[in-house]
């Protein structure tokens, strides 16, 4: 979710604006809202997406639009509970039993959070599209948001990263269903972050974000906030970042989305890379992910506890410190 001014109606209040936690003045994973006077509990997360297929079986791309929906309640540090699914499907070229398999493969992966997909609607497209409108609960004490990092802080990345151009060689015919780049990235896609957000809860969580479509150096920079609000620079190693198996190879032979691309452009002015760092690597750090893994910023030695509990793919990928907003890419 990113904060759209654009959505307010200019001279009209919304019902007891005081409610919104986290609302439409800054971007940020989801919306969180107070709940009525007097009562008790934690508040509202609110949130929804929804894509294309990245993926040729059903099942599986309703597990992975399911998974990546309830991620940005896990990155603000909620719980997510209740769900309602949102699809379009061609319904006069395409059999119905395909939809069955999409919308039972996302209410599975919703099963295993414990959410329940308590209706949803569906429309006639040309393009199919499945995803979730989720809502979670999160105690505003313990919230976490995309700003909030500091002098000091290092940065852990909990999943790899390269799925992107990884489905982008699949569509281009690079590789084929059983490639070994293609299962690892199914995996880490339909993984949920889960785990990861109940380990870290233990942790004192300065600023937090799932990686999505903005790529690694993306949400960096939206951690950052915008060049006069910024403080602190992030120093970014290069080669601690994890990758999906084959995706530098693919990225070398042409396989980067359109979406990188375009990440990498937007990102570039406030982004400097060592001279060491090839065009295929700094492809990879803009790659736009889906159901990508979360990224936080705490203390060193937490960060370091958080990474040990976690194991692989997890990785210290860099580290705060005073400057002026920009990221600095190199290698050790």
């Amino acid at each position: 979710m990113h904060g759209l001014s654009a959505f307010a109606p200019p001279g009209l209040a919304p019902v007891d604006a005081g409610a919104a936690v986290v609302g439409l003045e800054s971007p940020d994973d989801a919306a969180v809202v107070r709940l009525p006077a007097g009562t008790a509990g934690e508040a509202l997360v609110l949130t929804t997406d929804f894509f294309t297929p990245i993926v040729d079986d059903p099942a599986t791309f309703g597990r992975i639009a399911a998974v990546n929906a309830m991620s940005d309640v896990w990155a603000m540090g909620g719980r997510p509970r209740f769900a309602l699914a949102i699809a379009a499907f061609p319904t006069a070229t395409v059999p119905l039993e395909i939809l069955a398999a999409v919308l039972e493969g996302g209410a599975r992966a919703a099963i295993e959070e414990g959410v329940l997909v308590v209706g949803g609607h569906t429309i006639d497209d040309a393009e199919p599209k499945y995803g979730l409108a989720v809502v979670g609960t999160v105690d505003p004490a313990r919230l976490w948001r995309k700003r909030g990092l500091r002098d000091g802080d290092a940065l852990v990345l909990t999943k790899a990263i390269g799925s992107g151009v990884i489905a982008t060689a699949r569509k281009h015919d690079a590789i084929d269903e059983a490639h070994e780049a293609l299962a690892a990235a199914i995996a880490s896609m339909s993984t949920s972050n889960r785990r990861a957000a109940e380990l870290a809860r233990s942790l004192d969580v300065h600023a937090a974000t799932d990686v999505t479509g903005f790529g690694l150096l993306g949400h960096l920079l939206e951690m950052l906030g915008p060049d006069p609000d910024a403080d602190v620079d992030v120093a970014l190693d290069a080669r601690a970042v994890p990758l999906l198996p084959h995706a530098h190879a693919l990225t070398a032979e042409g396989h980067a989305p359109g979406g990188t691309k375009a990440n990498l452009a937007f990102v570039s002015p406030r982004v400097d890379f060592d001279v060491a760092i090839d065009e295929p690597t700094r492809l990879l750090l803009a790659d736009a992910q889906t159901s990508g893994g979360l990224l936080f910023a705490l203390a060193r030695a937490e960060a370091e506890r958080l990474v040990d509990a976690l194991g692989a793919p997890a990785a210290i990928v860099g580290h705060a410190g005073r400057g002026a907003g920009r990221v600095r890419v190199a290698t050790r």
